[in-house]
């Protein structure tokens, strides 16, 4: 998979706007739109209303809440005219996409409050396929998106949603307006954007099954990486976490997560969980640096700042991590971070950091 951004959107609403057009001459205010309680009018008018709301989420910056403005098209707008405002409104989305720094985060409120450039692509592209097939559906039309880019979609903002072999379905599945066979019903559902922890150098971004299929394919990942990265032990991380994406059991926010540094934006490293906490509360944590960047407290900062975020989580009673013996590097890391070695042996030492 190829990275998300303004292209995307480009293409998703070119191929929603192509479609609609063909119906202008229909009852779009008195026809429902598929399962939702809004009209096939509302609708359109509604996957505007998200498109410059994410544009103006990137372009204004915003952290702590929307931007307070709403979209209002003029008296008389026909059917015609508010797909030129789609269109509209999808360009300046594909621009503020294009035009805004990968290290930046905008706020929106599910599930961590905030979202990067490529979270507001995926979720504008959600938006305008979703509401397209509703529209469709209600005008009696045949619509579906390329399967790419559901794949992508799903790739990106709902890593909790096994894949299947028909994306476009399984993103209908995941969002409540079709079935699966061998999968329960959908009733209520969210998009996750991924999960970002800070530290006074660092941010801490995790992976996303699609950015962890390139990491595993020997790809960057969508990060800038200096000479030498990533390391290998990035890429198996990454490998681990596209097979559990793949067999349904991945757990965002107990997976990979790569270090970029905030003076140059540049990743250099990973760290992360082999998987969610066991029945005793306890979370194992595994950590690398691309050899450029070794031997300035960065793993140290990262190590402290993602077990920190673990122990406040109510299900997680301690973050352990093993290393080689004669891994003395690593095991200084552990021992600045506070960890505790709990058991050895010729094969591997243990550390544990217990919560409060």
């Amino acid at each position: 998979m190829g990275d998300m951004g303004g292209a995307q959107v480009t293409e998703a609403v070119a191929g929603a706007v192509a479609l609609l057009r063909t119906a202008t001459d229909r009852d779009w205010a008195g026809t429902r739109a598929g399962r939702l309680a809004w009209s096939c009018r509302e609708t359109a008018e509604h996957i505007a209303s998200d498109l410059i709301a994410y544009a103006g989420q990137l372009a204004g910056r915003a952290t702590t809440a929307y931007v307070p403005f709403a979209l209002t098209l003029d008296d008389g707008t026909d059917h015609d005219g508010v797909l030129d405002v789609v269109e509209t409104t999808g360009a300046l989305l594909a621009a503020a996409v294009a035009t805004t720094p990968p290290d930046v985060r905008a706020f929106h409120p599910y599930p961590f409050r905030s979202a990067d450039r490529v979270g507001f692509a995926a979720m504008g592209v959600t938006e305008v396929v979703l509401h397209t097939h509703d529209i469709a559906e209600g005008l009696g039309l045949t619509y579906e998106p390329p399967a790419g880019l559901c794949a992508e979609v799903l790739g990106r903002i709902f890593p909790h949603v096994q894949p299947g072999t028909d994306p476009w379905r399984t993103l209908l599945w995941a969002t409540g307006r079709a079935d699966l066979p061998g999968r329960p019903p959908v009733t209520e559902w969210r998009w996750r954007n991924n999960l970002v922890v800070g530290t006074e150098r660092l941010t801490l971004q995790g992976v996303t099954p699609a950015a962890a299929a390139d990491l595993a394919a020997g790809g960057d990942g969508g990060f800038d990486w200096p000479d030498g990265g990533p390391y290998q032990g990035t890429r198996d991380a990454a490998g681990m976490l596209r097979k559990a994406y793949e067999a349904g059991v991945h757990r965002p926010e107990w997976g990979v997560f790569t270090l970029v540094r905030r003076a140059d934006g540049r990743a250099i490293g990973g760290i992360g969980f082999h998987g969610a906490p066991d029945e005793d509360g306890r979370v194992e944590v595994g950590y690398d640096l691309v050899p450029a960047a070794r031997g300035a407290g960065h793993a140290t900062e990262a190590l402290r700042a993602l077990a920190g975020w673990a122990l406040r989580r109510p299900e997680v009673t301690a973050v352990f991590a093993t290393t080689e013996p004669d891994n003395h590097a690593s095991q200084a890391v552990l021992a600045r971070a506070g960890f505790t070695r709990v058991a050895d042996d010729a094969e591997l030492f243990a550390y544990e950091l217990r919560g409060r």
